[in-house]
């Protein structure tokens, strides 16, 4: 308690920077992750890309990220071990900020794309098996998670592999791929508005509802997302019914046509699909700091600290900094190194990776963000045979996934000695 009184306000202003410097490598690593498939594609250009995800990232981030957080994420420990020494909690979130941000520049300058929510877990591990015990920590919980890295990229990767066979055999594999769409997109336009608005209702405006005490269960989200699903296939088969065919533009390529169709459908996904990811994964980042900043405030140790907009506000900033300085590294690794992606392989990922979250959610399976899109992109390039697949970008992708608790547990617990060390 004297630790925190004596040298409160500088604890405070390092629990800003680095709750600042982790949702930097949230916006680098992750959020990426989330538009790589649309600028690998074409459908969209990496500016494009960015003022997409500046928008939507920012918006999910500060309008839907506001959920009472638990002071340790994913109740990976019970932070009530801590209320003789409330200074070791403020180590330990300053230690897991510092250490996750680290990993994530890291991970982000050689172009891995990792779990922001590993790394930050990985953190926590770290700290508290130092800091409290070994036996403190939920390892259950951690094993769960360590499960998602199979869970994860399979799940889609199986989804995405479907989806992308249906669109060969319905519309590309035909005589007449332009006519074929025409027909059969609507379908998949409805299965966009569905699964895209589950999402949103899921990981983004679940935060929005609670706080106005509003809540719709599974089955009704379901309802509303077929209701978005029919009108977005609505309007989409109107639209679509306008657009002739450009037989100029299909001299090289014969499914151009087709691409600009599929393009089109992209967009509307990499839109919503910022806005989750803003309002979910912004909590690696606002999370440890809320934390750390009411333990200062207050000198003691309480299960759920309050979510100040001022965080929000913080954190999805450095989210905006970190995709638009280094973003473009993980999106390359994703949109164009794995395989190669066109709009309608694009759109079978994304669909795939949206469908993932849906449904794990429904059933709650821990799933990480960034291990889906993977599993998702590679399940396109199996649709086109092994070949189509760079294998030793996928070896080191995954032996990153491996890494990645481990490297932040070890951060962790050589920062929270430094900061023992210096403040106590």
């Amino acid at each position: 308690m004297e630790v925190l009184n004596e040298y409160g306000q500088i604890l405070l202003i390092l629990a800003i920077i680095f709750g600042v410097f982790m949702a930097w490598g949230v916006g680098a690593n992750d959020v990426a992750n989330a538009m790589g498939t649309s600028v690998g594609s074409g459908a969209i250009t990496l500016k494009q890309a960015i003022i997409i995800a500046m928008i939507f990232e920012f918006a999910g981030a500060y309008l839907a990220g506001g959920e009472v957080t638990a002071t340790i994420r994913k109740g990976i420990i019970d932070p009530l071990t801590l209320q003789g020494t409330p200074e070791y909690l403020v180590y330990g979130m300053l230690s897991a900020l510092l250490a996750a941000g680290t990993w994530l520049l890291i991970a982000t300058i050689v172009g891995w794309p990792v779990s922001t929510t590993h790394s930050i877990v990985g953190a926590i591990v770290g700290f508290a098996a130092v800091a409290i015990s070994v036996d403190a920590v939920n390892w259950g919980k951690v094993g769960t998670i360590a499960a998602s890295w199979i869970v994860s990229p399979v799940l889609a990767g199986t989804v995405s592999y479907m989806l992308f066979k249906s669109v060969q055999r319905l519309i590309l594999d035909t005589e007449t791929p332009f006519e074929n769409a025409k027909r059969y997109v609507p379908i998949y336009m409805f299965m966009v508005g569905f699964m895209i608005t589950m999402v949103t209702l899921i990981k983004g405006l679940k935060h929005v509802f609670k706080d106005i005490g509003f809540s719709l269960n599974y089955f009704e989200m379901s309802l509303v997302a077929a209701a978005a699903g029919l009108i977005v296939s609505v309007i989409g088969g109107f639209m679509l019914s306008r657009i002739k065919r450009n037989e100029a533009i299909e001299a090289e390529d014969r499914f151009a046509n087709v691409e600009k169709v599929f393009a089109v459908l992209m967009v509307f996904t990499a839109c919503a699909m910022a806005f989750a990811h803003g309002s979910n994964d912004v909590a690696n980042a606002v999370g440890p700091m809320a934390a750390a900043i009411a333990t200062i405030k207050s000198g003691a140790v309480s299960a759920k600290s309050s979510m100040p907009a001022w965080i929000l506000l913080v954190g999805g900033v450095g989210i905006v900094v970190g995709l638009v300085t280094y973003g473009y590294k993980v999106m390359a690794t994703i949109g164009t190194k794995i395989t190669e992606l066109t709009p309608s392989r694009g759109f079978a990922a994304t669909l795939g990776a949206a469908a993932t979250v849906v449904l794990a959610s429904g059933i709650g399976l821990p799933i990480s963000t960034t291990h889906t899109l993977v599993g998702a992109v590679l399940g396109v390039g199996l649709a086109r045979g092994l070949a189509a697949i760079n294998l030793r970008i996928v070896a080191t992708i995954f032996t990153s996934w491996v890494i990645t608790l481990p490297a932040g547990a070890i951060l962790s617990i050589i920062f929270f000695y430094i900061f023992k060390a210096v403040f106590s």
